[in-house]
């Protein structure tokens, strides 16, 4: 069935989960969660390719985009960099985070009692992880502008960054509409949860492993940046035209034309973690690895 991954695809994008899309394409949901993941690995290569070639902005705006996986026990932060000029979405990492906010007692002593069997998150997690974000989006300039919200973390985020960093911070509680400094990076988040099925805010769809939804967000990546439109409406341009890295607005099988090879591709280190699918939920005791011979 060769015509799958292209419906997988736009599916993906599209909303659907991973049954729903099962039901809809008449094969089994382990068929569609395999193939999501060789799509989430080929949209990173895919993309990846084309930064290297690309001149990387001096100024990007940064956030943290919050989800959970396996249950709202084990909520996950997504770190997104998004060039403010052309929208394009640049890259992205994770972090675990600890349950926080109100709870009733027994959801406390639930939390204590997973934390006792699975170990506590790394409470640095989002300084290192952002750290990286910042790290590759910036790699090779010696000045930067780096826009973000007010969060505590970040400043400490970029004195990890080697080059000097004008930082430009605007208060979660300001207006977020296109006047906002942040506003590139607050439609990208807007447009995860709409066309996210995983990332709604009351879902029974949301991802069983931090992994799985890397490869979906690596397959919203590309759908964003070289797919559709940057506006749907009076805009015939996508994020990776305006950023010149394509002169045309793509299609799912030019994205899908040719096998790229994970060799060819020197991939950042949580990008090659995610490729190899190392990355471990805490709660699972298995955590299957991407260690094909022949197909890698």
């Amino acid at each position: 069935m060769p015509q799958l991954d292209a419906e997988i695809f736009m599916r993906t994008i599209g909303c659907m989960a991973n049954r729903q899309i099962a039901r809809d394409l008449r094969v089994s949901p382990e068929t569609i969660n395999r193939h999501l993941a060789r799509l989430g690995r080929h949209c990173l290569l895919f993309h990846w390719i084309r930064m290297q070639n690309t001149a990387l902005p001096k100024a990007i705006v940064i956030d943290g985009f919050e989800s959970f996986e396996f249950s709202q026990y084990h909520p996950i932060h997504h770190h997104l960099a998004v060039d403010p000029s052309t929208g394009m979405f640049l890259y992205f990492s994770d972090s675990e985070l600890r349950r926080k906010g109100r709870m009733t007692r027994y959801q406390k002593r639930r939390r204590q009692q997973l934390e006792q069997r699975h170990g506590r998150p790394d409470p640095r997690a989002v300084e290192k992880d952002m750290g990286e974000v910042l790290a590759v989006t910036l790699a090779g300039h010696s000045q930067a502008t780096v826009f973000s919200d007010d969060h505590r973390a970040y400043r400490r985020s970029l004195e990890r960054v080697r080059c000097v960093v004008q930082h430009e911070v605007t208060s979660s509680r300001e207006r977020r509409d296109a006047r906002n400094p942040l506003w590139e990076v607050n439609l990208l988040e807007l447009l995860i949860r709409h066309s996210s099925a995983n990332h709604k805010r009351e879902t029974i769809a949301w991802s069983k492993r931090r992994q799985g939804s890397a490869e979906r967000l690596g397959i919203m990546l590309v759908g964003r940046n070289y797919v559709n439109w940057r506006y749907e409406r009076n805009c015939r341009q996508t994020p990776a035209m305006l950023m010149g890295v394509e002169s045309r607005k793509l299609e799912v099988e030019d994205v899908l034309a040719g096998r790229i090879f994970r060799g060819h591709v020197d991939l950042p280190p949580r990008w090659a973690a995610y490729y190899d699918r190392t990355v471990r939920t805490r709660a699972l005791p298995r955590n299957r690895e991407h260690r094909l011979k022949y197909a890698y």
